[in-house]
């Protein structure tokens, strides 16, 4: 295991204590999405220059791996002709274009090793900040619930509940109101059957006056016929 590796997984383990520690988890959560964001920004920025470099460094060995070539062209050309001055010139400079080759060769090879693993800690940063990410929408979820259950119970709390004493008052209403209704049935009754019989009994007394009266019209001589 590499000390970054190891030093990513304590720091990864770490954040997981706090996590489950801290009294508003968002909030530390909001606080190390931030910094890894800009450290992926930072990182980003370092591995375009990283690989601006390695281009300038790869340009700089084929220019001279060219110009070594074509000294050796011109070496061979001169000799050729005779001029041992002048292919001996252009040796030399072709054995500086080689060294010269060589080194930026080496500088390109380690810097393309330095990009690899520089990208190699992008990509971790990035896993790293999905996954808290992912935990943040965890934690939030996990608040939203605690905030509606607490809803729900004072929801709850301020209708009383329901209980079986409840029902039982309701009966005792309900048996109330129907005695209420069956004794004014009763009295309307009574008062109906008072009323009948004040009737009657007018009934009877009017007709008693009436006989009355045709006695009285018979005994002064008065035939209707």
């Amino acid at each position: 295991m590499s000390i970054g590796k190891r030093f990513r997984d304590l720091t990864v383990a770490h954040f997981n204590e706090m996590l489950e520690q801290s009294e508003d988890p968002v909030r530390l959560i909001d606080k190390y999405l931030a910094s890894q964001s800009e450290q992926i920004r930072e990182s980003e920025r370092l591995l375009q220059q990283c690989l601006s470099h390695a281009s300038s460094l790869r340009q700089q060995y084929i220019s001279a791996e060219q110009l070594k070539e074509r000294r050796e062209g011109q070496a061979l050309l001169a000799l050729k002709a005779g001029e041992e001055e002048v292919a001996r010139r252009a040796l030399q400079e072709k054995m500086q274009q080689e060294e010269k080759a060589a080194q930026y060769k080496a500088l390109y090879e380690q810097s393309k090793h330095g990009i690899v693993e520089l990208e190699e800690q992008v990509q971790q940063l990035k896993a790293d900040f999905d996954e808290v990410a992912s935990k943040r929408s965890y934690y939030i979820a996990r608040l939203e619930s605690v905030r509606l259950q607490q809803r729900m119970n004072e929801r709850f709390r301020s209708m009383g509940g329901v209980s079986p004493r409840m029902f039982d008052r309701l009966e005792e209403r309900v048996s109330d109101m129907e005695l209420t209704a069956r004794t004014l049935r009763e009295v309307r009754g009574h008062v109906r059957d008072v009323w009948n019989a004040a009737s009657s009994a007018a009934g009877s007394a009017v007709e008693q006056e009436l006989a009355k009266l045709r006695s009285k019209l018979q005994e002064e001589g008065w035939d209707r016929r």
